[in-house]
């Protein structure tokens, strides 16, 4: 029998349905991968795909749940395909959920390429080094841990903090500096509320940056099954983007852990050995699979630069999701629960959180030549104060010395004016560098030992009479 009629043939063999998974026996010819089409005995078509195929038998996870499947009356039958996803330049300013179908209203897309959702992995021979600078607006992230095009930099997050009002303000606001080439942000959102998919896309529409982002939107009440996918989806439309037209991508993930949940949810599923607190022990190599779509190609204009969103739970740094993501990564950010609890936005953790490309994307040219002392000054000053903090607590505020008094009254003021700022404000890297100067202006000049005496000179703000009391 040739594989088309094998292909055409709808099967009844059915044998268990255990959480998202379906068993179907009797099979010929199925590959690993393959889209699979799946009507309920209601008359209802579903979608799946082949995780596992073995002689005459195969195992068929289903995106849309296993809600009302039986082993007598459910079809099934194998396409001989890949899943892919239909693009073209129009789909810039639509949203779709988590399967590539539109959510907005709006047509089907009129496709220019149906590309595989699992992308094609870079050959690291052919990879360009990151080195060029993107500006979020928000100062920790500028000023304090760049992030770099082609760069993959995750925010590590905790319940109830908000990731999602800085991711959304990162989509709005990103934008490649002295660059005339076309940016778009492709957002992607796991296992969120009706209420949080409400809030992205007022907040895209009210800052008139919907025409330039892509979202694709899979919500807490459709099945964990489809956040497998969705971030693939995403990614091969930031592929298509990037290395079609030529355009610079941020690619904006939340939430991660969701992801790594449906993970474990398969994993169970299948009786698997667990690895660490339940998680497959293969979580590691897929989470790879999505963040190693990141990059720069040598000679391309197009770049694909990552910003995976992940809450942490119990805000358990070591859990084997931000633990793994940290080793596939570039560094991080982390956002504080004792800063949201003083009232400041975003509240990132400058010292916990780190950008290992960040050396790469300043300096003259690119940013600003002082940008690196600023940044390492204003990092060591505020850990000092930050240490001070606790020494007040035990011995109190009157045995510190006056150096320490003038870090503890940095590290104040560094969270409350460079730290906080308002979820719509939009720094320019020069706004950000200048507040950094009007902080380390209240410190002593002798004591600036990590910036070069050149840009003291330029920059640094001399004390008035008044000040220094002559």
């Amino acid at each position: 029998m040739k594989d088309k009629d094998l292909k055409s043939r709808e099967y009844r063999s059915v044998t268990q349905v255990a959480g998202p998974l379906m068993i179907v026996e009797g099979v010929e010819g199925v590959a690993y991968g393959e889209v699979v089409h799946i009507r309920t005995p209601g008359g209802e078509e579903r979608m799946g795909q082949v995780l596992e195929s073995q002689e005459n038998l195969a195992i068929v996870q289903v995106f849309e749940g296993t809600r009302g499947l039986d082993t007598d009356e459910t079809r099934v039958r194998f396409s001989g395909d890949i899943m892919r996803i239909s693009l073209s330049k129009e789909i810039l300013g639509r949203s779709f959920d988590g399967l590539g179908r539109p959510i907005d209203g709006g047509p089907e897309l009129i496709p220019e390429a149906s590309l595989s959702i699992t992308g094609a992995a870079i050959n690291p021979t052919a990879r360009a080094y990151p080195d060029e600078f993107i500006q979020t607006g928000i100062s920790t992230i500028d000023g304090m841990n760049t992030l770099v095009r082609g760069q993959k930099l995750p925010i590590f997050s905790g319940s109830g903090l908000p990731h999602n009002d800085l991711a959304a303000q990162i989509a709005r606001q990103a934008t490649v500096l002295g660059s005339n080439e076309p940016f778009s942000v492709i957002f992607a959102a796991m296992g969120i509320t009706h209420e949080e998919a409400n809030f992205f896309m007022n907040s895209f529409e009210s800052s008139g940056a919907l025409e330039r982002i892509v979202s694709f939107i899979n919500l807490a009440d459709d099945p964990a099954i489809e956040r497998i996918i969705t971030p693939r989806m995403a990614l091969t439309t930031a592929e298509f983007l990037a290395f079609t037209y030529d355009t610079h991508v941020l690619v904006i993930l939340t939430d991660m852990t969701n992801y790594c949940e449906a993970l474990r949810e398969i994993s169970s599923a299948r009786e698997e050995v667990p690895g660490r607190r339940g998680y497959p022990g293969y979580m590691y190599t897929d989470l790879s699979t999505i963040y190693e779509r990141a990059g720069r190609i040598a000679g391309r204009k197009g770049s694909i630069t990552q910003m995976p969103i992940l809450s942490m739970p119990d805000d358990d740094i070591t859990h084997p999701v931000p633990d793994l993501t940290g080793y596939i990564t570039e560094g991080q950010f982390v956002l504080s629960r004792e800063l949201h609890r003083k009232g400041v936005y975003p509240p990132v953790d400058v010292l916990p959180s780190l950008s290992r490309l960040m050396n790469e994307g300043i300096g003259e040219g690119k940013t600003r030549a002082d940008h690196l002392g600023v940044s390492d000054q204003c990092y060591s000053n505020y850990a000092e104060g930050r240490d001070v903090r606790s020494l007040v607590a035990v011995v109190g505020e009157e045995a510190l010395s006056e150096r320490d008094r003038l870090n503890l009254k940095f590290a104040d003021a560094f969270e409350r004016q460079f730290v906080t700022q308002g979820p719509d404000e939009n720094r320019t890297i020069e706004q950000t560098l200048n507040l950094g100067w009007e902080l380390l202006s209240e410190i002593p000049e002798g004591e600036l030992k990590r910036i070069d005496a050149k840009y003291i000179d330029q920059h640094y703000k001399k004390a008035s009479p008044a000040k220094t009391g002559e």
